[in-house]
């Protein structure tokens, strides 16, 4: 077959929660013939069948999006799965990688995005509106950039006063970056910036804590955690009933003031 008539979809299933899989993300799983991502993330997807499975190792992006490039071009109805969202530190960007720099051939393939719920956006529902105001996200692995364009980021957001999104904050190969962030955070922000660690949100084992820059033990992070660090606007607010406070950040200048 022509690369013409295959068909590259690119997934997101969200943070983890199955409700959270938009309706479009179900349909297209449905209609693939070969399902390609990183195993555990595979394992989320209900069995198929008369689908392929592909699953693969972490740190194999440009691997796994060849590899799904390759079966399209042959005629099949591909999808690469991803958490969260495709589109953000995830697998859309090194499909693009790989289409760019690969077979002219893989040019001619019907390649599609369809997004997701992000865990930030997961994270923010459970504690309120924390991104209500301006924000950035920041990834702290160093396997693709260096530490010193991830300190400059986090300074540049600090000094901008942005809440801060940071994905994988730490891992087994790299325990320390966190500690390294929340050091670079602490001599630019207030000790009383509201802290969020969420992790797993969406899956059994969630656990959300809400603290503040100075008492935050960033040790508590690993790679299914993400970690939202307010603006010096940013409000942690309860009444009575409420079962945790709710953590927002007002829309406007003149709240801040």
């Amino acid at each position: 077959m022509s690369a013409a008539k295959g068909r590259l979809v690119i997934i997101g299933l969200g943070p983890g929660a199955a409700e959270w899989v938009t309706p479009e993300a179900t349909q297209a799983l449905a209609e693939a013939s070969d399902l390609v991502g990183y195993a555990p993330y595979l394992e989320r997807v209900p069995e198929r069948s008369r689908q392929v499975r592909h699953a693969s190792d972490n740190r194999e992006e440009l691997a796994r999006a060849r590899q799904a490039l390759s079966l399209a071009t042959a005629g099949r109805c591909v999808a690469v799965v991803s958490g969260g969202d495709p589109g953000v530190f995830a697998m859309a960007a090194a499909v693009f990688e790989a289409l760019e720099a690969g077979e002219p051939c893989w040019r001619g393939l019907d390649v599609k995005v369809i997004p997701g719920i992000t865990a930030m956006q997961a994270a923010a529902a459970r504690l309120g509106a924390p991104l209500g105001h301006d924000f950035c996200a920041i990834s702290l692995s160093d396997n693709l950039k260096s530490w010193g364009v991830i300190e400059k980021r986090l300074t540049a957001a600090a000094d901008g006063d942005f809440v801060l999104a940071l994905y994988n904050p730490a891992s087994k190969a790299r325990p320390q970056r966190i500690h390294d962030a929340f050091a670079c955070l602490r001599a630019r922000k207030p000790p009383k910036t509201p802290v969020i660690f969420a992790r797993a949100v969406g899956r059994p084992d969630e656990e959300v804590t809400i603290t503040s820059l100075a008492e935050a033990n960033p040790a508590i992070a690993d790679m299914s955690t993400l970690v939202i660090i307010g603006s010096s606007a940013t409000r942690v607010v309860s009444w009575p009933g409420t079962a945790r406070p709710f953590v927002y950040t007002p829309r406007g200048e003149a709240a801040r003031r």
